[in-house]
């Protein structure tokens, strides 16, 4: 693992990018990828060189919207057990959150897998709701739990989302003008560089997959600026350790085996067209959203926001940091956090606020 964090290395990277002469905006699309930047200080080290990078909507729990986290705490306060990540129980609806509800005495268990959730619901015969969230990177395993029959008192509140709809919606969008994009090592793992190929070929961008490590983002960045320097758009794959061209095909096909796409708004965004996993109708008595349809339907009858402070919805599509809102550090707080980009491990502002007063230059 340490040869990943080579500082020797890591500056000669730079050098090279510094030979390259450009000044680029780029973007990446996972929360690990923004914990790396910031931890090891690489920001710092890349605006050296004319390279300036931003996070994208790739943290699932930050991109799931305040109405989600309201019906997830309306099932949670109507008696059934509710389980979770631990980030999804923090993480404020409109103006509470499932953890808010376990304090008034609502059933919400933190776990850290839907196997857990699935031994809650075997070892009781009260009903049992798991709010699925992530990327095609967690979602197999759901898909897969569905297909093992669990039992008759367990479903799930499905909010599962497909990546490549949002850089869709982001690239059309035309808001800021990013000229690459560095792509996450997880979710690849699983889809492979096809549905990036598209991507390359319509917004005439590059893109590279990348792992890790800081010398993986190093690499990727240098991978990126050549192409930019080249007037190439094209998908490299920096990390060929763990990502295949054709990704995982026994995991794909447990996805579109469970899964139908089907429209979602994101946080930040409008409505995403086909970026959302919605349970096909074989799997409806697992199903939550059709299993306590008129307890959501009051909910969706409300409407429900963001702060007008928070920009926790700019940051997930790249037009501002975290030191640009004013709730920052300030009002908002791991403890007291107003967006759910300060509530994630990967968010942008709660991983600025983790590093911020000790961040050096350490790769």
């Amino acid at each position: 693992m340490f040869r990943y964090r080579d500082r020797n290395f890591a500056n000669k990277i730079v050098e090279k990018v510094r030979e390259l002469d450009v000044d680029v905006l780029l973007m990446h699309v996972c929360g690990t990828h923004q914990d790396t930047v910031v931890r090891y200080g690489l920001d710092t080290l890349l605006s050296s060189c004319g390279v300036k990078i931003r996070q994208g909507p790739g943290c699932p729990i930050c991109v799931t919207t305040p109405t989600e986290y309201e019906e997830i705490i309306a099932l949670a306060e109507s008696g059934n057990i509710v389980a979770a990540f631990g980030d999804a129980v923090a993480a404020p609806g409109y103006n509470r959150s499932l953890m808010d509800a376990r304090a008034q005495g609502s059933d919400v268990r933190i776990v850290y897998s839907i196997e857990d959730a699935v031994k809650v619901a075997s070892k009781t015969y009260r009903k049992v709701v798991f709010m699925a969230i992530g990327f095609e990177t967690t979602a197999p395993t759901t898909a897969s739990t569905l297909l093992q029959k669990p039992p008759e008192n367990f479903s799930i509140l499905c909010c599962h989302r497909y990546i490549p709809p949002a850089l869709h919606a982001l690239l059309s969008s035309g808001e800021m003008r990013i000229q690459g994009l560095i792509e996450p090592g997880h979710v690849s793992t699983i889809i492979g560089l096809r549905p990036y190929e598209e991507i390359s070929t319509k917004y005439q961008i590059p893109q590279v997959v990348a792992g890790f490590e800081p010398l993986d983002m190093m690499m990727a960045v240098y991978m990126l600026a050549k192409q930019i320097k080249r007037g190439e758009a094209r998908v490299q794959n920096e990390y060929t350790r763990t990502v295949r061209y054709e990704g995982n095909q026994k995991a794909l096909r447990l996805l579109d085996e469970v899964f139908d796409p089907s429209d979602i708004v994101w946080r930040g965004f409008s409505t995403i067209p086909n970026s959302a996993m919605k349970l096909r109708p074989e799997f409806s008595d697992y199903d939550a959203e059709l299993l306590y349809s008129r307890v959501l339907e009051q909910v969706r009858e409300q409407r429900f926001e963001e702060s007008r402070e928070c920009r926790c919805g700019e940051i997930l599509r790249g037009l501002a940091e975290p030191k640009d809102c004013l709730l920052f550090a300030e009002t908002c707080t791991p403890q007291h956090p107003v967006g759910p980009c300060m509530v994630s491990i990967e968010g942008s502002c709660s991983i600025e606020y983790r590093y911020r007063r000790r961040r050096t230059d350490r790769v």
